[in-house]
């Protein structure tokens, strides 16, 4: 099938009728813009309400971008989508804007999963491996409260890594769906209890939880799965009597309402009424794919394709839902083969704002999310585990990313890539002033050979100042060896990789700014966003071996991390002087003129920066309560295959965890099912 434009692949046009009125964004805070936030601010806002579509903000580390990107949103006064590359940017991007929007809703979207192995068929091994996931129910309340609050209130800002271009549901059913109550109102109790039954809320009498309902006499209590507040409707006969926000452990009223909205409980809900329509289409489709399975001989495939989606069927058939129910989200969504499912940028409507953070790294991942998906899901297909429907359950594709570009777009970065620029004809606004008069940081190029003597002498200078320290490795492994030897030296000290759970790095790093220890080591996740006050001494290892980690803009970004502190400087080891070092001093040296030049005629000191230690982002763990007490290190020996494996359950997960990042579903499996039998 030749493939659809991204005008074509559009899954449909939205009848959305969220509210008109306009509430201001209003931003708290004790400072006023300074340095070269007001000229950026001013220019922005100027571009974007005459005809500029893109604007690129160079914004260097420390120099304030968070906060002139609060006032362009104040100045436009537009839904916003914030889209970060990682979840640790995204989470702390999360809590500056909480804390500068206070009154408007400021939300968290990012994917709900501690942990997720795909489904997968291994065609060597004849190997089918099912999806597997942790779901973190906390994310998922995030998730569920931004997309509610993007379609009941205009005055949303919504911090999303590329989670928001997966399949969500279409808004217009969720707007569609939601359950709207006025004080006054004539409504049988009846009638609400079977409305909230329909979108996918259960009733529970004894024990109220999230994405349940409790009855007592005419009194019905709900707790929405996107909120830490319960919903309480009084009704007095058919009349509903009064609503109120209460407490969901104390029972207490919070406050009473004239009106109020439900939101769905799933992103996914179909309509009773949509269900026959919804299992014919269904039904058509797996009729089509047998014909084909047959007719290629595949009669072992056929027969468990047909088992597997008859199951499915029945299931939405009673509950409206089953396992995997995106795959149908094509024919749930009533659309067209080859079209895109709705994502998170459909509830923004016609006209908001799209601010794309740390651009450079960004935009390449938006990039490289698709042709993964599609490779997996048609070996599922190919070999009868999934119907085709199940390949427009996809994220988007770049394409269409840009299709669905508002009018207005801001990439933001202290290095914005040839991609940011060409959209801007090369045209930047440049922030390279900071209000606190601070300098980019001295940069000093050391031998490797003795470097950790050298590193270590560093390091407890640096201590004895009272400040912190960031060392970058190539590796995980380099980076825990790094650690231990530290360690050795009684220096307290913490590593950070992509094994770390994903909010376990957002308190990896406050507890560094709290000084629970002094040595943060790292690989890439040091480069971008992090806000560290406190570090004074940076240094990089291998800053010569050219490549992804150490090419110019992450060299730049790296030595950033120093520049937020008085007595900032970093340390290249290395024992060659490479083009992309060479340029990334040359940048530095020219930003340190410009600096010291304005702070001389704006008679500035250079100060530290002064940030609050934000509240630490709360998620659980789910996973927590089932495990109990955990488990102590140690051995533990099992028969595996021909061979032994004495690791203890969360060297085992790691490993998994690593496995199906790789793609090595077969392994993900193995290691799964040896972590089940152990516990």
């Amino acid at each position: 099938m030749k493939p659809l434009t991204p005008e074509e692949s559009k899954p449909g046009i939205l009848n959305i009728c969220p509210p008109n009125e306009q509430t201001p964004f209003v931003i708290k805070s004790e400072y006023e813009p300074a340095g070269d936030q007001p000229e950026a601010i001013k220019e922005i806002t100027k571009a974007f309400n005459g005809k500029e579509k893109f604007q690129v903000l160079l914004g260097v580390t420390g120099s304030g971008k968070t906060f002139t990107m609060a006032n362009v949103i104040k100045n436009l006064g537009k839904p916003t989508l914030i889209l970060t590359h990682n979840k640790t940017l995204a989470a702390q991007l999360y809590q500056e804007f909480k804390t500068f929007f206070p009154e408007n809703a400021v939300e968290y979207f990012v994917s709900y999963y501690d942990y997720y192995q795909p489904e997968a068929y291994i065609v060597a091994s004849d190997l089918f491996i099912d999806k597997d996931a942790a779901i973190n129910e906390e994310i998922d309340k995030l998730r569920l409260r931004a997309t509610k609050n993007l379609l009941t209130r205009r005055d949303t800002i919504i911090v999303a890594s590329v989670s928001c271009i997966y399949g969500l549901g279409s808004p217009a059913e969720y707007f569609d769906l939601m359950i709207r109550l006025k004080v006054g109102e004539e409504r049988e109790r009846y009638s609400i209890l079977r409305d909230l039954v329909s979108i996918q809320y259960d009733r529970n009498d004894l024990a109220l939880e999230r994405g349940t309902f409790r009855v007592r006499g005419e009194r019905i209590d709900i707790y929405p799965s996107y909120d830490d507040t319960g919903i309480r409707i009084e009704l007095f006969g058919d009349t509903i009597e009064s609503l109120s926000w209460f407490n969901v452990v104390s029972g207490e009223t919070i406050k009473n309402v004239k009106e109020i909205v439900i939101a769905p409980a799933k992103h996914f809900v179909t309509r009773e009424e949509s269900r026959t329509r919804i299992t014919d289409q269904i039904q058509r489709e797996l009729d089509r794919r047998l014909f084909d399975l047959h007719s290629e001989g595949k009669a072992l495939e056929a027969s468990r394709l047909g088992s597997r989606v008859r199951y499915d069927m029945e299931l939405i058939r009673e509950t409206g839902i089953c396992p995997g129910i995106e795959n149908y989200s094509r024919i749930i969504e009533n659309r067209k083969p080859g079209t895109r499912p709705y994502t998170l940028l459909d509830y923004f409507g016609k006209d908001w704002l799209l601010i794309v953070d740390e651009s450079h790294a960004s935009i390449p991942q938006v990039n490289g999310m698709c042709e993964g998906d599609k490779s997996r899901k048609t070996t599922l297909v190919d070999y009868g585990w999934r119907l085709p429907c199940a390949l427009d359950n996809r994220p988007m594709n770049f394409a269409e990313f840009e299709y669905e570009f508002p009018r207005n777009v801001l990439f933001v970065s202290a290095t914005p890539a040839e991609y940011e620029l060409k959209k801007t004809g090369g045209k930047i606004v440049e922030q390279i002033n900071r209000p606190t008069g601070l300098l980019d940081p001295e940069v000093f190029v050391k031998p490797i050979e003795g470097q950790m003597n050298d590193l270590l002498k560093c390091i407890k200078e640096t201590i004895e100042d009272g400040n912190r320290i960031l060392v970058t490795t190539l590796t995980k492994k380099m980076a825990q060896d790094l650690t231990d030897y530290l360690l050795n030296k009684k220096i307290k000290t913490r590593y950070l990789h992509s094994d770390i759970k994903t909010l376990d790095r957002h308190g990896i790093i406050r507890e560094l700014r709290m000084g629970k220890f002094d040595v943060l080591v790292g690989i890439n996740l040091l480069r971008e966003g992090l806000d560290l006050p406190e570090v004074a001494l940076v240094a990089i290892l291998d800053a010569d071996k050219e490549g992804f980690l150490r090419n110019y803009k992450s060299l730049i970004q790296t030595m950033g991390r120093a520049s937020r502190n008085v007595k900032g400087k970093v340390i290249l080891y290395a024992d060659k002087i490479t083009d992309s070092i060479r340029r990334a001093i040359n940048e530095t040296r020219r930003r340190r003129e410009k600096q010291i030049d304005f702070n001389r005629k704006n008679n500035i000191t250079p100060k530290n920066v002064q940030r609050k230690l934000e509240d630490l982002l709360e998620i659980k763990d789910p996973l927590e309560e089932v495990r109990g007490k955990k488990r102590k290190k140690g051995s533990r020996e099992l028969e595996v295959g021909s061979g032994q494996d004495e690791r203890s359950v969360e060297e085992l997960e790691l490993a998994m965890k690593e496995a199906a990042a790789k793609l090595n579903f077969e392994e993900a499996a193995r290691l799964r099912d040896l972590i089940r039998e152990i516990r």
